[in-house]
């Protein structure tokens, strides 16, 4: 069966080239066209459609880009819950999913091409460093997108509410009656961990609380060894904290085993708050105080946006989802 790369290699031109001269796309001549359609008769070549994309003129697809640097991938289960959401519903109206890599084929392609070639209707963007070229590629083209966790003055995005959640988990210490409280945050290149730091330091002047640099730590992208790390600088300190919040549950257990390695408890000597609410923040001990993000609204409403913007031509959407303080038993007041 002939194939947009058997094309691009009989005519010379480059299979984004082809697709969209394939797809009837502006951005190419009318005599590169001929070529390409010619060749591609001569060829025998065969759309892969379906009476529906004919008629609605959507391909019935939509992108999923996850681009991290943590390398976990799906394997992250905040990512994941997001991502089984986004799913549920746009399956639930018809559409497929395609994941967007570097790699179509065998042939190394961007973002962008790959979005081409295949056709998508619109695609979620899930990325650590929304300042990639490819991403930023992807981003200022006609595609329909939804940044999730992030936010972008020129498409879509949906993020938790860390102005509150930061908030409610300095208040939650303070009314515990601590005063002498830590922050490991995410890498400053992410847009949670920079948000959330800003948002920490903000949170503790509300509560006239003196922000400390030393208790100030990067705990890198949000991982295990992130918050073990991050813990172990925070106890070479001749003042301890009494508290660390954690911008991550995974940084936030990472802290509580270097607290126990250092023969200290968790919440009688330190205590830790997380932030995601990570099914993993049941079953540690102690069970993880955390800020809850309601992964599942994040999922449904992205599914919205985006099809939505597919639909109805709806411009730039910016959606905030609210959180809520989980208490369980990593916190404990100060006597």
């Amino acid at each position: 069966m002939t194939t947009i790369y058997d094309i691009s290699k009989a005519t010379g031109f480059s299979p984004t080239t082809v697709s969209k001269a394939l797809n009837d796309y502006s951005d190419v001549s009318e005599k590169t066209k001929q070529i390409i359609l010619k060749k591609a008769s001569e060829m025998g070549y065969i759309p892969n459609s379906h009476a529906r994309i004919l008629i609605t003129k959507k391909s019935w697809t939509i992108g999923i880009l996850f681009d991290e640097k943590l390398n976990i991938g799906m394997k992250h289960p905040y990512f994941n819950a997001i991502i089984e959401s986004f799913k549920e519903n746009v399956e639930s109206r018809g559409y497929d999913l395609l994941f967007i890599s570097k790699d179509l084929g065998g042939n190394r392609t961007t973002y962008l091409d790959h979005c081409i070639i295949r056709g998508i209707d619109g695609v979620i963007i899930i990325t650590s460093h929304p300042n990639n070229e490819q991403i930023i590629e992807l981003i200022n083209s006609d595609f329909p997108c939804v940044l999730i966790d992030n936010e972008c003055n020129r498409k879509s995005s949906i993020h938790s509410d860390d102005v509150r959640g930061c908030y409610l988990a300095v208040e939650y210490l303070y009314s515990l009656g601590h005063r002498k409280i830590a922050h490991i945050y995410g890498s400053k290149d992410t847009f949670a961990g920079n948000v959330r730091l800003n948002e920490f330091i903000n949170s503790l002047k509300k509560f006239n609380l003196p922000k400390i640099d030393e208790y100030l730590v990067d705990g890198g992208y949000f991982s295990f060894d992130g918050g073990y790390n991050a813990m172990k600088k925070l106890l070479e300190l001749e003042d301890l904290p009494t508290a660390v919040f954690t911008a991550g549950d995974f940084m936030a257990v990472g802290a509580i085993s270097a607290i126990k390695e250092k023969g200290l408890r968790v919440p009688e000597d330190i205590s830790i708050i997380g932030y995601d609410d990570l099914d993993i923040c049941k079953y540690v001990t102690p069970r993880l105080t955390t800020i809850k993000q309601n992964t599942d609204l994040i999922g449904k409403n992205a599914a919205d946006i985006l099809i939505n913007e597919i639909d109805k031509k709806i411009c730039r959407t910016s959606m905030i989802i609210p959180v809520e303080l989980v208490v369980r038993d990593s916190c404990k007041p100060i006597k």
